[in-house]
């Protein structure tokens, strides 16, 4: 689907009453998965700011956390930022990813800062971004999990580099950059899925 298109379908959904009002979702958290080819990274960020002007001139509020920028500023804000920059020269890039997946645990750290972000903006949805930039540390699937309870009541779109699939053998998975399977993860809707 050309990308113009994916924004009016993105837009017809988002902005609608049964969207925003979480109806016809069958008792399961509001979460929505807006899945791209990896190569369109750079045009998607672009449509998501695009679906997000048009969002809030239709009286929508919109409530955008990048996980990159997030992960950025908890690290700052704990201090160790620069010492994180020092050590990624001399150790190994498992070491890294053990410490990194440490300070930015998604129940400890990460959901707790999305929770603030949240409980201090008026909203009416969640957009989650930056999904590839902080991959290996943290996981998509991961993040969903621990945002069941913090997220739930208004609707949240992950934008996902890769594919959410659903099948009968081997059920729903996040695979990220078309590759990588991302563990399954069956609570979310494929917003393309929707209808309007």
């Amino acid at each position: 689907m050309p990308m113009q298109d994916r924004l009016q379908h993105l837009f017809a959904v988002i902005s609608g009453r049964r969207f925003l009002n979480k109806q016809g979702l069958g008792n399961e958290v509001p979460f929505f998965i807006c899945p791209f080819r990896p190569e369109e990274s750079v045009e998607m960020e672009r449509l998501q700011r695009q679906l997000a002007n048009r969002l809030e001139q239709a009286g929508i509020r919109v409530l955008e956390i990048n996980l990159y920028d997030l992960s950025i500023a908890i690290l700052k804000e704990r201090d160790i930022w620069e010492q994180i920059l020092q050590m990624e020269e001399t150790v190994s890039k498992e070491q890294l990813k053990e410490l990194l997946q440490g300070v930015l645990d998604p129940e400890a750290h990460l959901v707790p800062a999305m929770a603030s972000k949240m409980a201090s903006t008026d909203f009416d949805v969640l957009f989650l971004s930056g999904v590839g930039e902080v991959f290996p540390y943290i996981r998509s699937h991961n993040i969903l999990n621990n945002l069941q309870s913090t997220a739930k009541e208004k609707p949240t779109v992950m934008f996902f580099p890769g594919a959410y699939t659903h099948s009968l053998e081997s059920g729903a998975s996040l695979d990220l950059f078309g590759r990588l399977h991302d563990d399954k993860y069956y609570r979310a809707f494929n917003i393309f899925h929707c209808e309007p």
